[in-house]
């Protein structure tokens, strides 16, 4: 584990590596269970400055068209005009406006996300999983992190009223990012 004196070490240019990396989401499904799922494809770089945490940003763009539910009915409902309308927006982006150390491993990382065109700014409370030199030689960065959106907040308001009261999909749903990074310079 690196201790926080070790942050200076990490300074430099990274790129999201996506083969170790998940971003995914949870929703309530009928009020009675979870749905996960996660985008396949998306690309990401951060800059890191260990001497001032609060200079370091980060920058991610996610394919829409990648969304896995593990259901092809599913997902073809969520890339259409009812939820992610893909042809049209084809990009799901973040770019980081406030990078904040909580504690000796966390930080606040505050950004833009913009989904469907909507632009609004999130908070997602990062946990720095430590740093690594992989069998290859590159020097690995790991962090975790999540938090809730309203897919409303984004024009995402599809639902199906359910027989017995409530609504098929929650308004609420849960962005998780485990993230792998490997330096570049």
């Amino acid at each position: 584990m690196t201790s926080a004196t070790t942050y200076p070490q990490l300074t430099g240019e990274y790129t999201l590596d996506a083969a170790h990396s998940r971003i995914g989401f949870v929703a309530r499904h009928a009020m009675v269970t979870k749905v996960r799922g996660s985008f396949n494809e998306f690309t990401g770089t951060a800059t890191i400055d260990g001497d001032v945490p609060e200079k370091s940003s980060v920058q991610v763009t996610i394919q829409a068209h990648s969304i896995d539910t593990r259901n092809a009915d599913r997902d073809g409902h969520l890339k259409g005009n009812d939820f992610l309308s893909m042809d049209e927006y084809p990009q799901i982006t973040f770019a980081s406006t406030e990078i904040k150390q909580t504690g000796d491993t966390s930080f606040d990382v505050t950004g833009d996300l913009t989904i469907k065109g909507v632009t609004r700014s999130v908070t997602v409370p990062f946990e720095f999983e430590g740093s690594a030199k992989d069998p290859f030689g590159n020097d690995r960065i790991g962090f975790e992190g999540s938090t809730t959106i309203s897919r409303k907040d984004y024009g995402i308001t599809w639902n199906a009223a359910l027989e017995t009261g409530g609504v098929l999909v929650s308004d609420k749903v849960t962005l998780e990012f485990e993230i792998s990074a490997i330096k570049s310079a």
